[in-house]
């Protein structure tokens, strides 16, 4: 992955003052299903709108590698600034601005799930987490500390690595460059900028995914995502909460 930082692909500027953490999210597999936008909008805060492709509104679930976490000034430590993370998110939007927000954050990272509600209202939680790669298949496993719920199974890449074309429901998903959460009551907003995504399409074998089923979004097939795509990863840069 490149570390040089496009900027004539992003729908909108970057903060002018300096970013905050640097990272890498590596080996993702992204599973999305469709859903009833019913179903969503009890999980959201009041003041952000659900973003919907043709009417239809989404969540993805999203294990990977969360590497190299540092602040701007610091380097990556390790045994700290690396750690698998599976995420729960749908698609917002808020003044013209799409992004994305997290249902849950499931991390092995004692410091970050410590940290990040705390400094910037993310949901994280903390579970025991794996993730294994292979030149075209990663597989994976997670379980919540707190109660139990769980992730287990694998996504397999194939055909052609592609970038998402504007209009598709492939950019919808992928190209969001902010994500919004709500900090000591007050919706928040923050910027993360990466260059495009590459990725492939792919299938997934799940095992057991109690993790999706556990927001009760109407999802009848938790096993079988409708979409399946995976990307070895972005190098990311990610500036401190603004509120709204």
């Amino acid at each position: 992955m490149a570390h040089d930082f496009r900027e004539d692909h992003l729908p909108f500027p970057m903060p002018v003052r300096k970013y905050t953490l640097s990272q890498s999210w590596e080996h993702l597999s992204f599973m999305h299903w469709e859903v009833n936008p019913e179903l969503l909008l009890p999980h959201l805060p009041d003041d952000l709108e659900l973003d919907l492709f043709e009417g239809k509104a989404y969540v993805g679930t999203i294990p990977f590698e969360m590497m190299h976490v540092r602040p701007r000034w610091f380097l990556s430590v390790p045994g700290v600034s690396n750690f698998p993370e599976f995420n729960i998110r749908t698609y917002v939007t808020r003044d013209g601005k799409p992004g994305v927000f997290f249902l849950t954050l499931d991390a092995q990272s004692r410091i970050t799930c410590f940290h990040a509600p705390r400094s910037y209202g993310l949901p994280y939680r903390y579970a025991k987490c794996s993730l294994t790669t292979t030149h075209d298949t990663y597989t994976w496993s997670s379980r919540r500390q707190s109660d139990g719920v769980m992730l287990k199974g694998s996504c397999k890449a194939f055909g052609e690595h592609s970038t998402a074309k504007p209009g598709t429901l492939e950019y919808f998903l992928f190209e969001r460059y902010c994500l919004y959460t709500v900090h000591k009551g007050i919706l928040h907003r923050a910027y993360t900028q990466h260059n495009p995504w590459v990725f492939r399409s792919g299938d997934a074998a799940i095992e057991h995914n109690s993790l999706t089923e556990s927001y009760d979004l109407g999802i009848d097939q938790p096993l079988q995502p409708d979409h399946v795509h995976l990307s070895e990863g972005v190098d990311v840069r990610t500036w401190s909460i603004e509120p709204l």
